[in-house]
């Protein structure tokens, strides 16, 4: 296997990172090109991005074994089609065939979300756990379920979206999906800055947030580590909301570990631990003695790993060997 190497694909809306992995999971070479965000020529770029490495690193193109690739929105992993990306504009797209066309190099199709969930069970905070549930908190809110070591996709491949569970029954922000209240319209950094915003309107206390030309989720977690108390009240009701979500969800999985994923992880421990106290006054006890919350440690790097898990399994089934 020291001379197999694994291509890892995360598909942004800004930018395509991609990485040369072993099959043991390490990073040997990663990079990024920019997304086309018209969608019709991604898989020509990846192509190209691919060959121009492989010629500055002087290695062959058989060292290349599967490519594992995450796409955001709903996928079928059988057919490699993309249901319906919102950004790219596709609708039923045949990512698959068109990445294969374009590269030549076997590959697999998955939600972007459940890639890194994927990378942070195998190599990050995850730490090997077979039932593990990753939120990641970005301009959205995504999700990965794994049970027993597998993704769980559901029928048409919706399984795992946990930014659409509804939290705020009656009255709550419409969400990108067509309903309102959806826990993404609350624990997205977009969702924190609404939420501040209105606070800040509302609450005539003197806070550091009024001092911001353009606040963002980071000023907010900030303020209230300095014990502001309009951002420690906002930092309260993201956190409550999100705690009762994954309590939901664990009474319900009974996982052993909840990531934390996303750029509004980077708060840290205030915002896990603040998670961590919604959770428990909302889980089944049982189900809450098992699970640990975390923060993910892989960054960026989740999905390329991720992507590189899936890549590993289809190669060695291909190759008729048992999956690692």
């Amino acid at each position: 296997m020291n001379d197999s190497w694994l291509v890892g694909v995360d598909l942004g809306g800004t930018t395509v990172k991609l990485a040369f992995v072993s099959a043991y999971g390490e990073i040997l070479h990663k990079w990024e090109i920019p997304t086309d965000k018209s969608g019709k020529t991604v898989t020509v770029s990846i192509a190209k991005a691919i060959d121009s490495k492989l010629n500055e690193l002087g290695k062959p193109k058989h060292i290349l074994k599967w490519i594992g690739m995450g796409a955001p929105g709903p996928v079928n992993t059988e057919t490699g089609i993309v249901y319906k990306t919102t950004n790219m504009g596709w609708e039923n797209y045949p990512l698959k065939d068109h990445l294969e066309a374009e590269t030549g190099i076997a590959a697999v199709i998955e939600n972007d979300a459940n890639i890194a969930a994927l990378g942070e069970m195998w190599k990050g905070a995850g730490d090997g756990a077979k039932d593990l549930i990753l939120v990641t908190l970005g301009t959205g809110v995504g999700g990965g379920i794994i049970v027993n070591g597998e993704i769980v996709r559901g029928q048409n491949g919706a399984g795992g979206e946990i930014g659409h569970i509804c939290s705020v029954p009656e009255g709550g922000a419409p969400c990108n999906c067509g309903k309102s209240g959806c826990i993404e319209t609350i624990a997205s950094a977009t969702g924190i800055v609404r939420i501040a915003k209105e606070k800040i309107e509302s609450d005539h206390r003197d806070t550091s947030l009024r001092e911001c030309l353009d606040i963002t989720a980071r000023d907010i977690f900030e303020a209230a580590r300095k014990n502001d108390p309009v951002a420690g009240e906002v930092v309260d009701y993201v956190a409550g909301h999100l705690g009762m979500v994954l309590a939901n969800l664990a009474s319900s999985l009974n996982p052993s570990k909840i990531v934390i994923g996303g750029g509004v992880s980077k708060a840290g421990e205030i915002l896990r631990s603040k998670v961590e106290q919604s959770f428990k006054r909302f889980v089944f006890p049982r189900a809450g003695e098992a699970a640990e919350i975390v923060i993910a440690s892989l960054g960026n790097d989740a999905g390329v790993i991720g992507g590189a898990w899936i890549a590993k399994n289809q190669w060695l089934k291909s190759q008729a060997q048992p999956v690692l």
